[in-house]
Order: structure tokens, then sequence, then C-alpha cells
């Protein structure tokens, strides 16, 4: 019976590049054609790329997050993607981890996170409520953005 080997992936998480926008751009619209991400404009990414984090294999993007600063109070993370062919390396908990360093370095107080993956959010330390019993409440103005 042979053996499986087993390779260490070294997968880099660092901040975004603007020369990278329209990758990212590209990257994210799987997902986006999926149903999974909601769209986002070139001028999104460009205004989130101070807070817009990569994961790196061998030169190709293979995933993605971004935290939006709403105030010293609130940020989100948005746009978390990760591709199929690293998922379940822990490639997203790492863009999380990022994003929530970068709110910690920003002195931001709560960071949330709006997604259909509540297993994972809560594998990284969310939970559907905030201190003292608060919720979020959201109403959908239309259909379509």
């Amino acid at each position: 019976m042979e053996e499986a080997v087993v390779t260490k992936v070294n997968i880099i998480i660092r901040k975004a590049q603007p020369h990278e926008i329209p990758a990212l751009s590209d990257f994210i619209m799987t997902f986006v054609e999926h149903g999974t991400l909601l769209p986002r404009t070139l001028d999104e990414l460009a205004e989130l790329l101070e807070n817009l984090f990569v994961a790196e294999l061998d030169g190709e993007i293979v995933g993605c997050a971004a935290l939006e600063i709403y105030s010293r109070k609130l940020a989100e993370i948005r746009s978390l993607a990760v591709s199929e062919k690293v998922r379940g390396r822990g490639v997203g908990k790492k863009l999380v981890k990022a994003c929530i360093d970068l709110a910690m370095e920003k002195n931001v107080f709560e960071v949330m996170a709006i997604s259909a993956s509540d297993e994972f959010f809560r594998a990284c330390g969310f939970d559907y409520t905030l201190p003292r019993l608060r919720r979020a409440f959201f109403l959908q103005t239309r259909d379509e953005l």
C-alpha cells in the first residue's frame, strides 16, 4: 500500500497591490456568478485597497478579503473568497485573521460579517449576537443592487 504524500502549501497572505485590482475583480466575479458574493466595481476595490488582503500561491491569487471600516465602532469583513483548489487549508481563516488584526490595529470596536457560511464564521470566533444581546437587522429596499 502506498503512503499518501503530504506537501506543505506555502500560501502567503498580504495586502493587495494597486495593479492587482483587475485580477481581483475577475477572481471575485466567479463567486458573484455563483451567487455567493455581491459584485464589486473596480472603484470599490480601489477604495478598499488599504484594507484589502490577498492569499497568494505560487504567484496566483487564490483568495481575498477586505475590511471595510465604517467608524471606530464598526467594520465589516467583505468579499471573502477562497479558490476551490485551496479550500479546506485554512486560507479563509487566515484572511479573516488578517482583517481582524487590522481592525485591532486601527482600534475598531466590533467587526461583523454578513454571510451564508455560519459555521465558518463561528469557527473564526464570530457569534450571532453581540454582547448584551444586540442583533443586526436588515431591510432590503429593492430586489437588486
